[in-house]
Parts: C-alpha cells; structure tokens; sequence
C-alpha cells in the first residue's frame, strides 16, 4: 500500500475500515453489550463513532492474564502468525497474537519510517533492537529485508554482547544502525572508552524507538555517532504508528492504517489544535486478533493536521506530539521530578558521558543522587559542582553526585533491554 495522495483517499478507507473494525470488534466476548448501540453505517458520523466507549488500559487489568485469549481476542488459533509482548504497561505483560492477515500490515508500518531518511537497497542495517517476543527489532529486520536493505540481526546486549555489536561495526560497516536510544548511549561510550571512535565509523542513520527522545538526547547521539537520527513511535497493540519528517515537529500519524484522535479524557470531546489531550487509538487493519477499538493509549499528545514540512513524503498525514506527561518521575520532599525532563537537563551536559539517577533514603530524608560519568580529558570535579547547583535551580532539590570510573554504567545496562536510569531505592 503506497502512501496516499490526498486526505480525501485517506478519508474513503477511513470509512471503509472502521465499518469493519467495528464488525471485528463485535466478535470478542469483551465487547459482548458494548457496542450494541453503534449504529455501523452512520460510523462517518463524529457523534455516532464517539458513542463507542473508549477502551481503557484499567478494563484490560481487569481481565485474568490466563483468560485473555478467550475473552479479549477473536481470533481461531489457527489463524495466529506470530505473539507480540505488550511493553507492559497494563501491569502484567500481555501478548497479542497477530494474525497471517495481520502481519503484511504490520511489516509495512515499520517500512514506512524507512522513507523519510532515504534508505534503499544502497544501504545495510544493524538491528539491535531486542529479538524476540517484543516486536520491534523483528519486525524491522523484515521490513528492510522487503526494502532489499541487507541486515545484520544482532539483537540487543542480552543476546549480542556489546563489545561485539561494535566489532561487528567496525568490520562489517553498516550504514545504519537501529536500536533504542539509552543503548545507542551505551554503545558510544563502550566504543569510546574500547578507543573506536563510532563518529567516524560508517554509519549515516540511526532509527530509534520505543523510548522518549528528548531534544538533548538526539543532539547527543548524533554527536556520538557522527549520524542523522530518527525515531518512531509504535505500540504494540497497533504497530508502527508513525514517524519523523526532516522538520522533527512530531510523529506522522500513518491515518490510512490507524484511526486517531485526541479528546480531553473529561468530556470525552475532541480538542483543538495545539491542545493537550489523550490519544485514542483504533487499528484499521491489524485488528483482526485484537479488537482494540477507540483504544486511550495513556499517551498525552498534541495534535496539529498538517506538519512544518509541506512537501516531505509524510506530508499527507498529521502530526502528533507527545506532552510527556504520562511517563515516569520521581517525587522528592515534594517536588515532581520527570525522569525526561531530567534526562534532557543532564545529556546537555557535553562533559557527561552517562548517568543514574536514584531516590534513596539517609537519616530518614528522601536524596536524588546521580551518579554520572565523565569524559576522560574533562574535570570531574567541576562537572559535578556545576550539576549540583544546577540541578538546585532548575529543580529545587540538592542531589548528591557521584563519579563513577568510565565502563561502571556500561556493565551494569549491559544486560539489560532498557537501561535502568531511574531507579527508586527507597525502602
């Protein structure tokens, strides 16, 4: 399926598939009572596709992990291709079954992020993405494979160690690499401290996601890497959503395969343009498992129809942005942390190779500490003061800093899919 010419093609599957979403839905027991009301030939109709009530991540907890496939999804097991890993964000990981009919839709919402940054048959990719269940390293892998874009399947550190992902640079000269940004970090600062310095390595383009990627963050992989970078943003339960155009205002929204709006979570109302609101989401065609039907993803976005980039091949579809407001933060002596926040505020910090920031408990006070490490030829001592007094002003808390010998981080995210920035050890 190629990209759309018009809002108005866009428009007409719209109609088609939401008919059929509906339909779909309409097979689980989970819905059995609830869309009852929903009139299927008036689903143009704003009012009349709002009745549909939204599908909330607390009903999902609601459901037994061993009744799931029973009572939430409609799918006979014979038709079931592949079981992807909820990011676990419903408390107890899930795993969504994608059908044989499913997968060419899902493969091709991956391959569409492939556009923006011109990647071709000229171009081979590391994936270190984790292999696996969670389907992200996978599931880009194949649709390189279908873009005749060679691949190196390396997996994340937990399957492939680091120190190798970087010979496997070094010899193998890929032209892209992909993984989650906090491993990009992880792998610069191995390389650096192995002396390969990976700006001048041969890779152009790095495709990121699953993670928030804060301006300071991008600034500073690119640095690291010599590299243009770009992230996408996905959820399991739908597939690759969308992605960047070179204007970096936000994710294109990929509105011919996934059904989105963003309404204030009180009303239930669309918001305007550049407000804040909550995402809902609706699979048009990888719902013929899970019928995730008006699904609030959790995620705050704002919206805005068309993107700073007029002519780039995404400019067709909306814009969304995430407002970071759902994702984790520390609370210390009263003040709100936000753990990107913080992480945008330290990464801009050229001197800083790597941090951990930890909520611990002395003399029955709650401490932010932040353990860092810093570039060879800079002054620890100074970076540190300067962090303190920073950190003091920007977020009113004192934190003691740490200075830990270089490679101490890298071994300890080695074996880790994410790595443990934020830790709360707070009895």
């Amino acid at each position: 399926m190629n990209i759309p010419s018009s809002r108005e093609e866009i428009n007409k599957i719209q109609s088609v598939q939401k008919k059929i979403a509906l339909q779909r839905a309409r097979k689980a027991n989970f819905h059995k009572g609830r869309l009852d009301h929903i009139d299927e030939d008036k689903l143009d109709d704003p009012e009349e596709w709002r009745k549909i009530p939204l599908l909330t991540k607390d009903e999902l907890r609601e459901i037994p992990p061993e009744r799931f496939f029973d009572d939430f999804c409609h799918a006979p097991r014979n038709e079931i291709a592949e079981l992807w890993r909820s990011g676990g964000s419903t408390g107890i990981p899930l795993f969504y079954p994608r059908t044989f009919e499913d997968l060419p839709y899902c493969i091709l919402s991956f391959a569409r992020n492939l556009i923006a940054p011109n990647l071709g048959k000229k171009d081979t990719a590391q994936v270190s993405f984790p292999l696996g269940i969670h389907p992200v390293g996978h599931v880009y892998a194949r649709a390189c494979q279908q873009q005749q874009i060679g691949v190196n399947w390396a997996g994340a550190g937990n399957s492939t160690p680091s120190a190798v992902q970087i010979d496997l640079i070094n010899r193998l000269e890929p032209s892209v690499w992909m993984g989650m940004s906090s491993y990009g970090i992880h792998l610069a600062n191995m390389a650096e401290d192995q002396g390969f310095d990976l700006a001048s390595s041969s890779v152009e383009t790095i495709l990121t996601s699953a993670e928030p990627m804060s301006d300071a963050k991008r600034a500073k992989i690119s640095r690291m890497w010599g590299a243009e970078v770009w992230d996408g943003f996905g959820m399991t339960e739908c597939g690759m959503m969308g992605g960047e155009s070179k204007a970096r205002d936000g994710f294109h929204i990929w509105t011919d395969l996934f059904h989105i709006e963003v309404v204030d979570l009180d009303t239930g109302l669309p918001v305007t343009d550049g407000e804040e609101g909550g995402l809902v989401v609706t699979p048009l065609f990888t719902n013929n498992a899970t019928p995730f039907i008006r699904w609030s993803s959790g995620d705050i976005v704002t919206y805005k129809e068309f993107g700073d980039d007029r002519d780039g091949p995404y400019s067709v579809f909306p814009v969304v942005k995430h407002a970071h407001r759902t994702v984790g933060f520390f609370k210390v002596r009263g003040v709100n942390i936000n753990h990107p926040e913080l992480e945008d505020f330290l990464f801009s910090y050229e001197d800083l190779v790597d941090f951990k920031a930890e909520i611990v408990s002395e003399n029955d006070l709650d401490v932010l500490r932040l353990s860092i490490e810093v570039l060879h030829s800079r002054n620890s001592v100074k970076l540190s003061e300067n962090i303190i007094a920073d950190t003091k002003n920007k977020f009113e808390v004192t934190p003691t800093v740490a200075v830990l010998k270089r490679g101490t981080l890298a071994m300890e995210f080695e074996s880790s899919v994410k790595a443990p920035r934020f830790v709360d050890r707070r009895n």
